[in-house]
């Protein structure tokens, strides 16, 4: 009974041995894991190919836009149906939903908002095709009455300091030329180009 017991020991005490070698040697020439890049975009996939990489910040009179992310769908692709019931999105007919991730700040002295009281787009994004290459902002009808919202962004109110972090979307229908950001503030301009011309 004791050899038995020894012997299954003495094969438990190798197994384990051998067991330990191998995860020693594999730890001693396998590389670190490395963290898996983060997809910013899909703008290569249009032909687009970025001469600068996302995060990008504009800023105009105080106001600062960063565009994280910028994934564009067609319109009829499961992924721009299912964001659009989501959200409740009208892709009204539109070739393309372009889905953002962004940063805003109002880094100035004033409130900077887009609602009622002021209507204008204080960003744009353009594609560059001759007749409609400026992307149009949707609304998520879900949410429509909702501000700042950090899911799916329609109305918005920035006091002095204050900085939201959220997604929008966009309806485009068009080519894709280049991709430029307009940000438009207290009669300040400002333009950055992602992609200064398809290659």
């Amino acid at each position: 009974m004791k050899k038995i017991m020894m012997k299954a020991m003495l094969a438990t005490a190798l197994l384990a041995g051998s067991i330990s070698g191998q995860v020693g040697s594999a730890h001693a020439t396998a590389a670190k894991p490395t963290a898996a890049p983060i997809m910013r975009d899909n703008l290569s996939k249009y032909g687009l190919v970025k001469d600068v990489e996302l995060p990008v910040t504009v800023t105009s009179g105080g106001l600062s836009y960063t565009l994280e992310k910028i994934m564009i769908f067609d319109s009829k692709s499961k992924d721009a149906q299912a964001l659009a019931k989501q959200y409740g999105y009208d892709l009204d007919g539109a070739q393309y939903f372009v889905w953002t991730k962004i940063t805003v700040e109002n880094k100035g002295g004033n409130v900077v908002q887009r609602n009622i009281k002021d209507l204008s787009n204080k960003w744009r994004l353009n594609f560059g095709d001759l007749n409609m290459g400026e992307a149009s902002a949707a609304m998520p009808g879900k949410l429509d009455d909702s501000v700042n919202n950090k899911n799916a962004l329609w109305t918005w109110v920035l006091n002095p300091g204050e900085k939201l972090s959220t997604y929008q979307g966009f309806r485009y229908t068009g080519k894709f030329n280049y991709f430029v950001i307009w940000l438009d503030n207290k009669s300040n301009s400002t333009t950055k180009y992602i992609v200064n011309e398809k290659r």
